[in-house]
């Protein structure tokens, strides 16, 4: 049976996961061009050159999910994915593990990106993401089966 490009691309986002380093939270993110080749991958952790959340915790690694975010070291998935990327007009969809935060959503929408795909919403987030993100006026999130999607029709 083959799988579906969706379920593909996010298997992919939870493979690059398992590469994560920051103590709090896995992430992945896979970006997908307009030909449905994957151009770009990154997952959370520490810059180049910093010790490794998982080997010495960071300040913010034991605070309550949604607080102490600018304790914590790491780079987000999305960001690191975004710095590999050669050419961000060639991005048509963003594969995430984690629904995400506001500011990588900001920097997805300032690409071609017209779908975010996420598996988990983010507590904290979600609700305050949802309000912000569909007071645009052709913007839209939708839930499909097992993911959820972050259509962008604005670019």
């Amino acid at each position: 049976m083959r799988i579906s490009k969706n379920n593909y691309f996010m298997l992919m986002a939870q493979v690059v996961s398992m590469r994560a380093t920051c103590a709090r939270r896995s992430v992945g993110c896979v970006l997908i061009n307009y030909n449905d080749y994957v151009i770009a991958t990154g997952y959370n952790g520490v810059p180049s050159g910093m010790v490794h959340c998982i080997a010495r915790t960071c300040p913010g690694a034991n605070a309550p999910s949604g607080q102490g975010l600018d304790l914590c070291e790491a780079i987000h998935a999305e960001q690191n994915a975004l710095l590999q990327c050669r050419d961000t007009r060639s991005i048509k969809a963003c594969y995430c593990t984690t629904l995400p935060c506001v500011h990588c959503i900001k920097l997805l929408m300032n690409t071609s990106c017209q779908f975010i795909y996420y598996l988990e919403p983010y507590s904290k987030a979600d609700d305050i993401i949802r309000r912000w993100y569909e007071s645009g006026p052709e913007r839209e999130i939708e839930q499909l089966s097992n993911l959820y999607i972050i259509k962008n029709r604005e670019y």
